[in-house]
């Protein structure tokens, strides 16, 4: 948890920004890198260690406060298996063959939906993360855009030619939105078309700047979902440390940065954009837990999502319990809302070999999600990050289902309306609302 002593974010007490605000900001012995005008928020650096004092003397300013740098927990999730699906030679024929393999679908009643004509036709999903590959087979007739907040050197959005590890923003892509071609993997609404957005490195490191960019970007490019499988943890202590490691304690900080993140998220929310969350992989109780806020999951008009997962699917794919809560995941009220398919990978045995449909794989893997991956490839992996595109999918295929741009509030209502109630009745810190059901969720009367 780290406070940049140069780069800051202004936060003024209203929606708008002032017409002299370079110069107001430059008198104050600082540069603006970026305005938000419609969310009162900016961006500046200076290196005259009085500049937060001074611009917050600007009319209007409600806060100056150092941009954080965090890194998020989503990004490895726990015991991440990347080796791409392969298969036997023989089992599954026709439409996207590792579709059997896509349990997290089943879960939800996904094909139950599409048969209904819902695809997610015409609805725009942004997906903020790391690196996508931009011409995977699976994804890209669906992309519309992309582009990077990132400002780290070497780094790019396009990881097609990345040579490393997983790419997290490709998986999650390729969960809410890989076409319907038969490839590989589906995603839950095949049709939508998805905005790219990278906020966070591949390392999964992430500055609140790039993610409040890239909120305010997608919700200006119309998108009607954003979907953020990231979590970054602010302490409530108000305990960071500066780029050479040292102490600081600001309480104050802690509550600057979730409003300016609260600025940005309800600015997306009022331009028509439903937004979805993973509600982190720590294991805790986040209603008992107040050591930290949890962004964005924590902020202002945040659907958080926890995940479900099955334990041994591959050895009894018909009678597994697919809504079973993953090992991992957080849980609470409020911050739950609803659940969805994530994956776990606590199966005992990490070397048993499963063959299911013509597929083989170690038992564990098929207990997580499988997804699309860099270099064209597949990958499962776990976390409340894949559980996250899931509901993101969902609320697509709600929006297009109801014609297109609806109100965030209204898609939320059909999402609770609709889904299943598990564990305890009503709303529960597991379930939250419970876990979506794609299925129901196109069918709801209006």
């Amino acid at each position: 948890m780290q406070l940049l002593s140069k780069h800051y974010i202004v936060i003024y007490s209203g929606d708008g920004l002032p017409s002299d605000l370079a110069n107001q900001t430059k008198r104050a012995k600082g540069k603006v890198t970026a305005e938000f005008k419609g969310a009162g928020l900016a961006t500046a650096t200076s290196d005259d260690p009085d500049f937060a004092a001074q611009a917050a003397k600007m009319p209007g300013v409600q806060a100056v406060v150092n941009d954080f740098v965090f890194y998020s927990d989503e990004v490895q999730p726990a015991r991440p298996f990347v080796k791409p699906a392969s298969h036997a030679g023989s089992g599954v024929r026709g439409n996207n063959p590792f579709l059997p393999l896509q349990w997290g679908l089943t879960a939800i009643q996904a094909p139950a939906a599409w048969n209904t004509g819902a695809r997610g036709e015409g609805v725009i999903v942004a997906d903020l993360d790391t690196g996508y590959d931009l011409t995977h087979p699976d994804l890209q007739d669906n992309i519309i855009g992309s582009t990077s907040f990132v400002t780290l050197p070497g780094e790019s959005y396009d990881a097609q030619h990345r040579t490393y590890g997983t790419s997290h923003g490709t998986h999650t892509a390729g969960t809410i939105a890989a076409a319907d071609n038969n490839e590989g993997v589906i995603g839950v609404a095949p049709k939508a078309k998805l905005l790219l957005v990278k906020v966070m490195s591949d390392a999964g490191e992430g500055q609140l700047s790039w993610l409040i960019n890239g909120i305010i970007y997608a919700a200006d490019h119309n998108a009607d979902v954003i979907n953020m499988s990231l979590t970054a943890l602010l302490p409530r202590n108000g305990k960071f440390r500066d780029e050479n490691g040292k102490t600081i304690n600001n309480s104050k900080a802690t509550k600057d940065l979730l409003s300016a993140l609260n600025k940005a998220t309800s600015y997306a929310r009022k331009r028509g954009a439903t937004i979805i969350a993973s509600a982190g992989n720590d294991g805790i109780d986040t209603s008992q837990d107040h050591n930290w806020v949890r962004m964005p999951a924590d902020a202002s008009g945040v659907i958080a999502i926890s995940a479900t997962g099955p334990m041994g699917w591959g050895k009894a794919p018909e009678t597994c319990n697919l809504d079973r809560f993953a090992s991992y995941s957080n849980y609470g009220t409020p911050t739950v809302a609803f659940a969805a398919p994530g994956g776990d990978s606590r199966y005992p045995d990490f070397y048993e070999i499963t063959t299911l449909f013509g597929y083989y794989q170690p038992t564990y893997a098929m207990d997580m999600v499988l997804s699309t991956d860099h270099h064209g490839g597949y990958s499962w992996l776990a976390g409340t990050s894949m559980a996250a595109p899931h509901a993101s999918g969902v609320a697509a295929l709600i929006i297009g289902k109801n014609g297109g741009q609806m109100d965030p509030a209204r898609v939320e209502a059909i999402l609770r309306a609709s889904a299943d109630d598990l564990g305890k009745p009503g709303r529960d810190p597991y379930y939250g609302f419970g876990r979506v059901n794609a299925l129901r969720a196109v069918t709801q009367k209006k």
